[in-house]
């Protein structure tokens, strides 16, 4: 086994999708058949290439600081698909089979997709089966190592380790009732060996294996199994010769019984998240990973650089944090990002709309590479040898404590106003159900959960607004001329509770956070959601606030051209939060407070506008559960309230919808039913409906189970949807049982939208006339 050092100072992950959004593109040019295979793998190429210049322009030039954490849509299905954990007995996964998998086809459905732990990033969950091969193939990860050393440069492989990867899959259909996918760990380890055998046979020195489970609660397995299951799994792969060095990361949250776990078995070095968010939640972990590591020959990569959050580093206090970790007896010291870049933007220097001041408090991607350099030069030369990168750190941390731009006493006075503990909308459900049945809706009712694709028309439009080429009347004109063929459509396939279609809204979170006091918006600022779909995360900079009505003229214009009812559409709190890039000088509780105020202000404007149907959204409700279990009440608690505080004061009559999304829900269903909305729509379609059976008398809402998964680009048939509607009535009363798809129609097309349309009415129809 090679003995290079572990470099100095390294990332955990890297955006993939390209500074200018090159896979994105890349992948839809080849999915809508623009652009061949060939064309398509030489794009994926040059993109990885670049990302590497990039980064050793920054000062990664070591060898192995570079992390090759590369995928084509996603980590999870890269790495099972390279370990043999999903494929068969195949030896080669081409790019039609490895996309069906992601996206489905005409003949099959795609892997299920959820939440990457409490992230806004959406992995692909393998079915493991019970006894099915499990090849590796190693020449995957092979190639992606010898482009870069062609290129010039030597970067770590990078692969999700085998407990992870068991714990978030999940069992094939026709397995056993009690099977657990961590039952092949064994099998599993020796398909990482044989990968990890065939790059040190390459020449490789040195790889990456996260393992994020270790740091959260999981339903699987209890935290001391997976601790025992990772001794065990690598026991066995550290203990082989013929292996490169092993870099082990924990990102996301600190190690329990794992990180003796971890220590025990000794890999060459190990990756621990050091961010002031995880230190806050667990105060003593600095010293508990001191006391592990001191008097072994561990490296530790230390994730003191804020991977999640875009604020600058205080690099004074963040040089303590390792400081203290030498003090403790940590000998090999090397800084690190606590997770992975990818939750980030690649750069605030191309952000040249944002206020000055606010520019000069923020650090994306390859800042925190700038930010990670300065501390190990601090830490192995002295502050001195970092004095510029010290003083930008002190000026940003002092400019935004003493801003008024962060304060609004207005806004704080009306929280400290508001109750203590929980609140409820009043009357209760079986009295606001009663009171609903005026709006007159049919069994089984069909809807959609609030976006229409957003058509090249529309997104010109936008452009050519934002460039001044369009006049504000002429992009309403243009606007509203959508809205109207978006209800036409509704009405001509029969949909019964109709949307608007929301053409005005290029973000479900961006929309509402240009018009409220308290946010900035980045013009560049993109995030890898899921495969090609990428956000941009606004940025909560101080107290929230409306300053005035932010849809109500789209609801009023949209209800005037039906009969039936336009939905209102409102993004929740929660989800408002979790899809913006938050503060850390004040609890999420608070901003999650005032949220919820402005929101209660439009909801009061809508019921005054004549719409008496209102979804409040909070797919991101899951997402921010914590990992560990001791936090997850405080939260829970916070989260169903400022929902409820969105909708306490509205009118019995007024029917509240709210949806949730790609998550597993189980284990906070008691929460999806505290929220107390009329109507809750949520994902089921890929899971086929399994969540339903989660559902107890406490859960009074009417649901809507998704039917139609829409991440997808298969439209289902008929059969198929009548069939979903069936396994839904098993669970669900048909009173209180509604019908949609499993999420918004933005990123699909209209020759996908309508047939699908037309399908789930029609299925709907065949299980109403069989009742």
């Amino acid at each position: 086994m090679s003995a290079t050092s572990f470099p100095t100072f390294t990332i955990e992950g890297y955006p993939r999708v390209g500074a200018n959004r090159e896979l994105k593109k890349a992948l839809e040019s080849f999915w809508a058949g623009r652009i061949d295979e060939e064309t398509f793998t030489s794009s994926a190429h040059s993109i990885r290439l670049d990302n590497y210049a990039r980064l050793r322009e920054l000062g990664l030039s070591e060898d192995y600081a570079i992390p090759a954490d590369v995928a084509l849509y996603d980590q999870v299905l890269e790495t099972a698909v390279t370990v043999g954990l999903i494929g068969g007995d195949d030896e080669q996964i081409d790019l039609v089979e490895y996309f069906a998998l992601a996206r489905g086809n005409a003949d099959r459905a795609p892997l299920e997709m959820t939440k990457w732990f409490d992230t806004n990033y959406h992995y692909l969950v393998p079915e493991v089966t019970e006894t099915g091969a499990i090849t590796p193939r190693a020449q995957r990860i092979i190639d992606i190592v010898t482009e870069a050393k062609a290129a010039g440069h030597t970067v770590r492989p990078f692969l999700v380790g085998p407990v992870t990867l068991l714990a978030l899959s999940k069992p094939a259909e026709g397995s056993s009732a009690d099977f657990n996918p961590l039952t092949r760990l064994a099998e599993l380890t020796e398909a990482y060996q044989a990968v990890l055998a065939a790059l040190a046979e390459a020449g490789v020195e040195w790889i990456q294996l996260a393992e994020p489970a270790l740091v959260a609660d999981l339903t699987v397995a209890s935290d001391e199994e997976l601790a025992d299951y990772a001794a065990t799994a690598y026991g066995t792969i550290l203990g082989a010769s013929n292996r490169p060095q092993v870099l082990l990361s924990t990102p996301y949250g600190s190690l329990h019984k794992g990180l003796d776990a971890l220590v025990k078995v000794a890999p060459e070095a190990l990756q621990v998240d050091l961010a002031p968010v995880t230190l806050a939640a667990d105060t003593d972990y600095v010293e508990r990973v001191a006391a592990a590591v001191a008097g072994t020959d561990i490296t530790l990569a230390a994730g003191v650089i804020d991977g999640r959050n875009i604020w600058a580093a205080d690099l004074r206090e963040r040089l303590s944090v390792l400081e203290a970790l030498k003090n403790g007896g940590v000998e090999k010291l090397a800084v690190s990002s606590s997770v992975s870049l990818q939750h980030v933007p690649h750069s605030v220097a191309v952000e040249t709309a944002l206020p000055v001041d606010v520019a000069g408090w923020l650090s994306f991607a390859n800042e925190k590479i700038g930010e990670a350099k300065a501390l190990a030069t601090a830490l192995n030369e002295g502050t001195v040898a970092a004095a510029d990168d010290f003083a930008r750190s002190d000026r940003a941390v002092r400019t935004r404590k003493e801003s008024a731009r962060t304060h609004n006493q207005a806004v704080q006075d009306r929280v400290a106003a508001l109750p203590e503990g929980e609140v409820a909308r009043q009357p209760a459900f079986a009295e606001r159900i009663v009171a609903q049945e005026v709006l007159g809706l049919p069994k089984l009712p069909t809807t959609t959960i609030g976006s229409f694709p957003q058509t090249p028309q529309i997104r010109k439009a936008r452009a050519d607004h934002r460039a001044g080429s369009l006049t504000d009347e002429q992009y309403v004109d243009a606007l509203k001329d959508e809205v109207r063929q978006v209800i036409e459509l509704q009405e001509r396939l029969g949909l019964d509770v109709l949307v608007h279609g929301e053409p005005e809204r290029n973000d479900m979170v961006q929309y509402f956070a240009e018009l409220l006091d308290g946010f900035v918006t980045t013009e560049f600022g993109w995030v890898q959601s899921y495969g090609s779909r990428c956000t941009r995360p606004s940025i909560v900079v101080g107290d929230v606030s409306r300053p005035k009505a932010m849809t109500v003229e789209w609801a009023k214009y949209a209800q005037s051209l039906s009969d039936k009812h336009v939905k209102g559409m409102l993004t929740g709190p929660v989800t408002i939060l979790a899809w913006s890039f938050t503060r850390d000088d004040v609890p999420k509780s608070v901003s999650a407070d005032q949220i919820a105020l402005a929101l209660a202000d439009e909801v009061k404007d809508l019921e005054e506008a004549g719409i008496e149907i209102i979804q409040i959204d909070e797919p991101a409700l899951r997402e921010l559960l914590p990992l560990r279990a001791t936090a997850r009440p405080a939260y829970l608690d916070w989260a169903v309230r400022s929902f409820r505080l969105v909708s306490i004061d509205a009118t019995p009559k007024t029917q509240i919808h709210t949806h949730l999304c790609y998550s597993e829900f189980g284990q906070i269903i008691d929460a999806v039913a505290g929220l107390d909305a009329d109507v809750t729509s949520i994902e089921a379609a890929r899971s086929r409906m399994e969540l339903l059976t989660d559902l107890d008398e406490s859960f009074h809402s009417e649901i809507g189970p998704g039917i139609w998964d829409i991440h997808s680009p298969r439209v289902p048939d008929v059969a198929e949807l009548t069939e979903l509607i069936k396994a839904a009535l098993v669970n669900v009363p048909t009173e209180r049982l509604w019908i949609n798809p499993d999420c918004g129609l933005k990123t699909r097309g209209y020759a996908e939208v309508e047939p699908a349309l037309r399908n789930l009415v029609l299925a709907r129809d065949l299980v109403v006339e069989s009742l």
